[in-house]
């Protein structure tokens, strides 16, 4: 801040309750200024309120009352809006005397605007109105004239000063400040009147104008005051004479010379401002020219038509236009007209109208000519124009446009629908022309709903177009009805309504009405009161609804053509609670442990509680008697029910029936059922139990069954343990017999090892004690070497085969004879021949080819096979072979060229 004091200023000493003005004294004025004011020290800045003004005006201080805390030194700040430096005045110290305190007195106005203040167009205008007084006054603002302030106004500074943005001619007037308070009042008046400079509302431009042609240049600007116009030419003020005249601004001069051309300006003034607009006038005089505007050389256009024909050179002044055809000078009658601006018009144009046209353009400087040559053709006609159709959804139809047009025109065709131009490539799927070159039929496939509409179809040549228009109405299945809603809810009815939607151009026959639960697969029709829905219906009783389930449904409406898009689900709506109706199913039972009853059935779903507090009544009563035990189990997704109880026997009848029940009541009982209690298990093991080997991985272990009553019960079976010596008899294997069974045979074994093995029987209470454990050993595997060297020999029907000797290792299980295995190539069936000896004998009927394999018999099972011996039907005759066929047996048909080391030997 630069400070510009050089010392205290003179304390200005007042009484509390007294106004006070502390002088700014601002620099010698450097543009616009702001003011504020400093309180004791920087940056304290005094804040504006109602009893404290800082004019923008003057920059003094106005205390309307002073108070003990305004006792301080005081600095005025002047800020410059154009280099936005501060200057800060000399502190004014202000005082309080202590003679006493100031009484109240009436408003006295120390800031006021002035009696007449001119203001400009568009600018903001501030007026400043403050007073001191005791109490401190009230300050409004009104108009003399009484005008409501429009809402552009603003009030700032505690009404201390009001602001007009963008000032108008409608503001301007007489303005009141009036100051208020309990002593009295004082009002200060002042006018603002409107000016505004001038402004252009229209300017000339730089023009040429043909010699002896006139000038017309309006000049007009608007102000207040009015503004006056003055014309100068080259900077020199324009005289006014016989040719050159001016009137409200506007230059006129007629008959123009080349003397004429020059700079001219308009200047319009009023005492608020002047403004200027400037423009060339050039005066050319040229003689005729077609080359910046010829003429058109060809016209098509068709019999019957009217054609003008243009005649425009370049020429000043203005050319003088005759006409010529094939020489001859042509005059106007009815048809022919000559056009003031040098054109030519025929009417009616006939086929003798064609040929060529001269124009003859002449001025004092000139002469010029250009030409036009006229064809005339037979009118377009359309001869197979597009009707009126009415089609279903889906289907395929052409709508014809065929014409008779004038050869040496070409022809287009094109297809508007609903106004819009048909893109027959964006449209393909539908849309596509067909027919040749005089036809623009339209197909459209697959219509749809969407193509109901006007279709134009517009023939185009260069002279002519001719138009057709056809309505195209498309019926389709009902769009979905609306706004589905249910009105009323019981606890198995629904009261429906809805809206009727799109009929599809094709009316609504029939409604059906839709619902879906939670637990319903997707939506499913409901039955109805009525049955059957008319079209003019729209409400329903959906009926036959469950208790206490959440429902939306849903509306489809009908028409000849089919159904259509369902509606919009209504919102969810829960059907009102009902005693349960539906008893539990699959009602059964029996099994358990001693002394239980065990009742079971299959648990009511949810969609059929029919309420809250579901639940279900199980009575029961021993066969024979008549007093029902009854209990309640209160889950809703419980299936079963154990009654325990001592007394009750081993294996005995009970008449069973499960009931329902919720909140509402009591259901119906399922019908009676008797279930028997738990049995009791087996008390005594099997007997006569023994184990025996019968091969390396079987062993069969048999028993002796248990002497059983019905009383007792079902006997389900026997459950066979097993484990090997080197296994514990905790962790045995078991294996099930049904209970008609007294033997099973245990497989899957290791060879050559003791397996231990005990049996018991079991019922549903449970298993019996076991037997006496017993043992057996599995045998030895079989060898493992096949029989080797099989050979055979083939007479008639025959077969001798012989084979190399199987000697079994030390830990394999001796050999007790050998297996044959043969059959026919095409028959899955096996036949086995046992013999002891390495030889075998067999006949067989050669009616197709045999596969044959020799395996070793052993107590601990089979050994290894040998490979497979093919022997074709062919070798019936006489053959002999030996080793295995290479070819895979499934296909022998293809084994014939290559089997080994076969002979055949013809039969003389």
């Amino acid at each position: 801040l630069e400070n510009s004091r050089m010392k205290m200023r003179s304390a200005v000493s007042v009484r509390e309750g007294q106004g006070v003005v502390l002088l700014c004294g601002p620099p010698p004025r450097a543009g616009e200024l702001s003011f504020a004011w400093i309180f004791n020290e920087y940056p304290s800045f005094v804040q504006e309120d109602r009893r404290r003004f800082v004019s923008q005006e003057t920059g003094h201080l106005y205390i309307a009352k002073v108070e003990p805390s305004d006792v301080g030194n005081y600095t005025c700040v002047v800020t410059s809006a154009v280099t936005n430096s501060q200057v800060l005045g000399s502190p004014t110290p202000l005082v309080l005397r202590t003679d006493g305190v100031m009484g109240e007195y009436e408003p006295k106005i120390e800031v006021q605007f002035p009696e007449t203040l001119p203001a400009a167009k568009g600018s903001t205008v501030k007026l400043e109105c403050f007073a001191l007084g005791n109490p401190v006054p009230q300050i409004n603002w009104r108009r003399t004239d009484g005008l409501p302030f429009p809402s552009k106004i603003r009030l700032r500074k505690s009404n201390g000063m009001i602001e007009i943005p963008n000032f108008q001619q409608e503001d301007a007037g007489l303005y009141e400040c009036i100051t208020e308070n309990s002593r009295g009042k004082n009002i200060a008046r002042g006018r603002l009147t409107y000016y505004a400079k001038p402004h252009w509302i229209q300017t000339i431009k730089d023009i040429e104008v043909a010699v002896e042609d006139t000038l017309y240049w309006d000049c007009r600007a608007s102000g207040k005051p009015k503004p006056s116009y003055r014309w100068l030419k080259n900077g020199d003020q324009l005289s006014i004479e016989g040719r050159i005249q001016i009137e409200n601004g506007a230059l006129t001069i007629s008959n123009l010379n080349l003397t004429d051309s020059g700079r001219y300006q308009c200047i319009a003034e009023n005492k608020h401002g002047v403004i200027y607009s400037s423009a060339e006038l050039r005066v050319v005089a040229s003689a005729p020219d077609f080359s910046k505007n010829p003429m058109k050389k060809l016209i098509q256009v068709q019999i019957g038509s009217t054609v003008d024909f243009e005649c425009k050179p370049k020429a000043s002044p203005k050319a003088k236009c005759s006409w010529k055809k094939g020489g001859e000078q042509l005059r106007e009658n009815e048809r022919v007209t000559l056009l003031k601006d040098g054109g030519l018009r025929i009417a009616n144009v006939t086929k003798a109208d064609a040929g060529s046209y001269m124009c003859l353009a002449t001025n004092q400087f000139g002469t010029a000519s250009g030409s036009t040559n006229l064809i005339v053709t037979e009118p377009t006609r359309i001869t197979l124009a597009p009707s009126n159709m009415d089609v279903t959804v889906g289907e395929s139809v052409v709508l014809p446009c065929q014409v008779q047009h004038d050869p040496i025109l070409d022809i287009s065709f094109t297809w508007y629908f609903n106004g819009t131009l048909t893109d027959f490539k964006k449209d393909a799927s539908h849309f596509e022309k067909v027919g040749g070159s005089a036809s623009g039929d339209l197909m459209i496939r697959n219509i749809q709903l969407k193509h109901s509409g006007k279709y134009v179809c517009m023939v185009k040549t260069e002279v002519d177009s001719v138009a057709s228009a056809a309505d195209l109405i498309v019926r389709g299945s009902p769009g979905p009805p609306e706004h589905v809603k249910v009105d009323e809810i019981t606890d198995t009815t629904a009261q429906i309504s809805w809206q009727e939607g799109t009929d599809n151009h094709s009316p609504v026959t029939a409604y059906t009405v839709q619902a879906r639960t939670p637990f319903s697969v997707g939506w499913q029709r409901v039955t109805t009161v009525p049955d059957v829905i008319d079209g003019k219906t729209f409400t329903t009783t959906v009926v036959d609804l469950n208790p206490w389930v959440e429902y939306e449904f849903r509306v489809v409406a009908s028409n000849k053509i089919g159904g259509g898009e369902p509606s919009l689900p209504s919102e969810k709506v829960r059907t009102e609670e009902a005693a349960p109706e539906i008893p539990p199913s699959e009602v059964s039972g029996g099994g358990g442990s001693r002394s239980e009853l065990v009742i079971t059935w299959d648990p009511i779903p949810e969609e059929l509680q029919n309420g809250e507090g579901f639940g279900y009544v199980v009575a029961f009563r021993p066969f024979g008697t008549t007093t029902w035990i009854q209990t309640v189990v209160t889950s809703p997704d419980t299936p079963r029910y154990v009654f325990r109880n001592e007394s009750i026997l081993p294996f005995s009848p009970y008449e069973v029936k499960v009931g329902v029940y919720n909140n509402k009541g009591e259901g119906p009982f399922s019908s009676v059922t008797t279930v028997f209690s738990a049995e009791e298990e087996p008390s005594i093991a099997p007997s006569g139990v023994s184990a025996t080997s019968l091969s390396s991985s079987v062993i069969e272990v048999s028993w002796t069954a248990i002497p059983w009553k019905m009383s007792s019960g079902r006997l389900l079976g026997y459950e066979v343990r097993y484990w090997n010596n080197g296994g514990k008899e905790e962790s045995s294997n078991r294996v099930k017999a049904a209970g008609n069974e007294t033997s099973i045979r245990i497989t899957g074994l290791k060879s050559n090892l003791a397996y231990y093995t005990a049996v018991r029987a079991y019922n549903s209470a449970g298993p019996g004690p076991f037997s006496a454990t017993v043992n057996a050993t599995t045998k030895k595997t079989p060898p493992s070497q096949p029989p080797g060297n099989v050979m055979w020999n083939v007479t008639d029907s025959r077969v001798i085969l012989t084979w190399e000797e199987v000697r079994a290792m030390e830990n394999e299980s001796e050999v007790t004879g050998y297996k044959v295995l043969y059959r026919t190539s095409s028959q899955p069936d096996v036949n086995v021949l046992n013999t002891d000896k390495t030889t075998a004998e067999l006949w067989l009927q050669f009616n197709d080819d045999y596969i044959i394999e020799v395996k070793a018999t052993t107590d601990g099972g089979d050994g290894t096979s040998s490979e497979q011996i093919l022997i074709p039907r062919l070798a019936s005759m006489d053959a002999r072979g030996s080793g295995p066929s290479v070819l895979n047996i499934f296909s022998v048909s293809s084994f014939l060229p290559t089997i080994l080391s076969l002979t055949l030997n013809s039969v003389l």
